[in-house]
Formats: C-alpha cells, sequence, structure tokens
C-alpha cells in the first residue's frame, strides 16, 4: 500500500499568508499542533527578491513536520524559486491553486490559475521535473454545482505525481464563508485512492471537524481560519471529550508568548504593526469590552504591549464563545 505524506487522522495547519510564521505556528505545535506549513510564498518574490523571502522560509529548531507552499503563475518565475527551494529541507511541498484573494488572483495565481487546468498542470508538472520535495496542492471546488471540472484538476495532478491534495469546498467567489461542498470532496476522495485527500473549510470547533470528515469520507483535515487566535482548536480535535478549554492564565501566556516570538523575529515596531491583527484573533469572542480590544490597533511598540497586557481583568471563563 502507498505511503501517504501525513498519518490517517493528521490535523493540518495551512499556510496562511501574514500569519503562519514561526511564533504563529509555534503556538500553534504548543496546542498539539503536529503539521504545520510556512506562509504561502510568492514565486516571483523568491525568484527576483530572495531576501525579501527568506524569512518566510525560517524553519525552527524545534520544529517537527513543515511544509512549504508556493504560489505562482509565471513559468520562469516558479522554475527559479523552485531551484532555490530545493536548497531548503522542508518535508513537503505545496501548490497553490486555491488563494481567492484579488491580489494573488489578478495575476492568474492560486484559485483563478486553479480554473484553468491545462494551464495549472502545465506550471505542476515543473514542480516533477524540478522539485526534490515530496508534492501536495491546495485546490477549491472550481464550479459550485457540477463536480467535473475539480475532478479534472485532481486527477490532472495525480498524474503528475502530487502525493496529497487538500480541497478548500468554496469556490473562487464565496471566499471563506457560505455552505462547503461535502459531496465535491468525496467524489475526488473517491476516485482518487492512491493521493491522500485532505478536506479543508468552515472547521471552528469539534462539531464541524466531526461534520467534514463524516461528510466527505476525508480522515485528515486541514484547519485555517477558525485556529486564528485559537490554537487549543487543535487540542480540543485531538481530545475530544477529555478536552478542557484554556484557563485565563494559559491564554494570556500563550498570547503573550506568541507576541514576544514576533518582536524577537522582527523587532519592537514592526512586530507591533504586525501583531495587531493575531492580537485581534486572540481576543475575539472571549468577552472583553470593545474599548479594551480598540487599544489595540494603537500599540506601536514593547512598552505599549506591556502596559496593555496590565489592562487586561483576570476571566474565570475565556473559552471561545463565536468565530
Amino acid at each position: 500500500m502507498k505511503s501517504f505524506p501525513y498519518p490517517e487522522d493528521a490535523l493540518l495547519l495551512a499556510p496562511l499568508s501574514g500569519y503562519t510564521d514561526l511564533p504563529y505556528r509555534r503556538a500553534a505545535r504548543r496546542c498539539a499542533c503536529s503539521y504545520a506549513f510556512t506562509e504561502m510564498v510568492d514565486a516571483a518574490a523568491l525568484a527576483y527578491a530572495r531576501k525579501r523571502s527568506e524569512s518566510l522560509l525560517l524553519r525552527g529548531e524545534d520544529e517537527g513536520f513543515l511544509g512549504v507552499q508556493l504560489v505562482g503563475a509565471n513559468c520562469e518565475h516558479l522554475k527559479i524559486a523552485l531551484d532555490v527551494l530545493n536548497e531548503y529541507d522542508f518535508d513537503i511541498l505545496d501548490f497553490n491553486l486555491g488563494c481567492p484573494v484579488p491580489k494573488v488572483a489578478k495575476k492568474g495565481a492560486g484559485a483563478e490559475l486553479g480554473r484553468h487546468i491545462d494551464r495549472a498542470l502545465e506550471c505542476f508538472s515543473l514542480f516533477r521535473e524540478r522539485s526534490r520535495h515530496r508534492l501536495s496542492a491546495k485546490i477549491r471546488i472550481i464550479d459550485a454545482t457540477d463536480s467535473a471540472p475539480t475532478l479534472e484538476l485532481a486527477r490532472g495532478l495525480a498524474e503528475l505525481g502530487v502525493e496529497a491534495i487538500t480541497i478548500h469546498g468554496r469556490v473562487k467567489e464565496a471566499f471563506y464563508s457560505g455552505p462547503v461542498a461535502f459531496e465535491q470532496i468525496r467524489q475526488v476522495r473517491e476516485a482518487l485512492v492512491d493521493v491522500q485527500i485532505i478536506a479543508n473549510g468552515g472547521v471552528t470547533n469539534q462539531a464541524k471537524y466531526d461534520e467534514i470528515r463524516r461528510e466527505t469520507g476525508c480522515k485528515a483535515v486541514m484547519l485555517a481560519r477558525g485556529a486564528m487566535g485559537n490554537p487549543w482548536l487543535f487540542r480540543e480535535i485531538s481530545e475530544g471529550e477529555a478536552y478542557s478549554p484554556p484557563t485565563f492564565a494559559e491564554w494570556l501566556e500563550v498570547m503573550q508568548e506568541h507576541i514576544e516570538g514576533m518582536i524577537a523575529l522582527y523587532g519592537e515596531e514592526s512586530a507591533m504593526c504586525i501583531s495587531r491583527k493575531i492580537l485581534h484573533d486572540y481576543f475575539k469572542g472571549r468577552g472583553f469590552r470593545g474599548e479594551l480590544r480598540d487599544k489595540i490597533s494603537f500599540l506601536q511598540n514593547r512598552a505599549d504591549f506591556n502596559e496593555f497586557l496590565g489592562l487586561i481583568p483576570i476571566k474565570d471563563d475565556v473559552s471561545r464563545k463565536t468565530v
């Protein structure tokens, strides 16, 4: 039997542009995440502005499994970027054919490239020809009502040697909201028995995790936005009924450690600018007053952050109420 890249019931942290840097991954790993990715890396930036992209490729000495994800639609850029990535040790190389954001789609990359199947497969053939890493791809369903295009793309990737495909069950225009097309994911899984199919989309708690596994038949699942500010989602799913939400002390410690890691990596001012969205995620749905959360947008340096920490009231319950 073919050996897949991940254990049967693996939980994966998605490659999230602007989020899954080393401090983000360490917070997730502390909460039972074993399979993580770098941020999405743009092929053109890696090809022609390598120095600016190197921080995205940073791998901590304490990290276990780590994948890297490349996005791009220009074959020349992809060739150079693939050669650069061959210099780095990653456990798997993923091709992004699912990112829906306009700045990616307008370049013909991500989910837009996934809709042009012949072109997408031409690009992926370069991965097979030039990369020394194991190969995977992350795609979206192409048509909300017709599974044929998605099956065609998945089969083409399989013929080119992909070992795993993560499928986000929404079309490009839906971004991250609306129903997930479980049946289309199931059809791909049933059609490609020699490729590991990983379900993705809308998993924000144990119930949603159970649903996507039940409805798609996929054992492995990728978590993305549901883990933003809630790395404990990995522990919740891993522990099941035995799970206990974080105490206030643990929530505060993980959040503070995360931001301190960003300061160490980026420097005070840059880190505090980048970390505002991270902090908003940690506070979202945990019952803190709006006046406190509003202060996050004005943090400039470590002194501001330390002062902000002193304003946080101790709470009996910081379990995530909404997502």
